[in-house]
């Protein structure tokens, strides 16, 4: 099937215009959380609490507001991010996910509506600066040293496996990337909170880090046995120890063990928070050393 190039450019310009909605967001989330007061309990008013911050909505502050803005900017950038994607897929007629690229945006996609949803549940709105920049590193590199033009998937790619596995553990792993972000804050709070007032409390981190890594897990673990069935399939084997099968493997251990300390008295918080940390660099090293330096069957990246 011919590309249509003009989807294509239109995948291009979204993706974009995301990544520079996402940095306003970063901005004023920064702007907030540098000049809004410490975390404070939500008062009972007229209106009731305000879902995304620790304030009634009757008495926001101009830096309140600042941040609602931010969230409604990221929301905006998600859409975009969403459209991108969607033309991508449109251009080529198969799955949006078939190189390092696109792999990656995805990830990012699934990171971001994650935060999205956690603002939503627990006041934590201002943090959004620091869950955002990594997601705005990861997407950067995405658009720039792995970018690739939309283009047929190669044919050991062309099976309905691709549209299965690869979206389940790209989605998972980028549910993963919040939590790894919100354990390093919890350590951060937790080892002086008379440092870091306006973060908020480390239960707070702590419950979030680990809801989400509840929710994530079942998916990764999903993720990696219908990777395991599409490689009996393709190559006859359901294990074959390729590096990032190995990488994956170890992140799932790490990942279930961070989920046993969790529920364990004694590695509740910062041994539990740091077992997650692990994961996270886990996370991170299969993203780019196992897909990018390494050689194996899994080198798929388009570059």
């Amino acid at each position: 099937m011919p590309v249509d190039e003009t989807l294509a450019t239109y995948s291009d310009w979204l993706y974009r215009s995301a990544l520079g909605v996402y940095l306003f967001a970063v901005l004023l989330y920064a702007v907030e959380q540098a000049f809004a007061r410490a975390p404070r309990k939500a008062m009972a008013g007229a209106g009731g609490p305000d879902i995304l911050t620790d304030a009634p909505k009757s008495e926001l502050t101009r830096t309140e507001r600042i941040g609602r803005m931010g969230a409604a900017m990221t929301v905006l950038g998600a859409v975009l991010h969403l459209g991108s994607l969607v033309m991508r897929g449109l251009s080529a007629g198969r799955a949006p996910w078939g190189n390092m690229y696109e792999y990656m945006s995805l990830l990012c996609l699934a990171a971001v509506v994650t935060w999205i949803v956690l603002m939503a549940k627990f006041p934590i709105r201002r943090l959004g600066a620091f869950v955002l920049t990594p997601i705005l590193v990861l997407l950067f590199l995405g658009g720039t040293v792995l970018y690739a033009e939309s283009a047929p998937v190669q044919p050991a790619l062309r099976s309905y496996w691709l549209v299965i596995h690869v979206s389940v553990i790209s989605i998972s792993s980028g549910m993963l990337l919040i939590p790894g972000v919100t354990s390093i804050l919890y350590l951060l709070k937790d080892t002086n909170s008379d440092r870091f007032p306006k973060l908020p409390s480390a239960d707070v981190l702590d419950r979030m880090s680990y809801r989400t890594t509840v929710l994530a897990f079942p998916l990764f673990t999903a993720g990696i046995i219908l990777g395991a069935i599409w490689a009996e399939a393709a190559w006859g084997r359901f294990w074959g120890w390729d590096p990032k099968e190995t990488v994956a493997f170890v992140s799932w251990v790490v990942y279930a063990a961070y989920l046993h300390a969790r529920a364990t008295a004694g590695w509740r918080g910062r041994g539990a928070a740091w077992i997650n940390i692990a994961g996270f660099a886990l996370n991170v090293f299969n993203l780019f050393f196992i897909n990018l330096v390494t050689s194996g069957l899994h080198s798929y990246a388009g570059l």
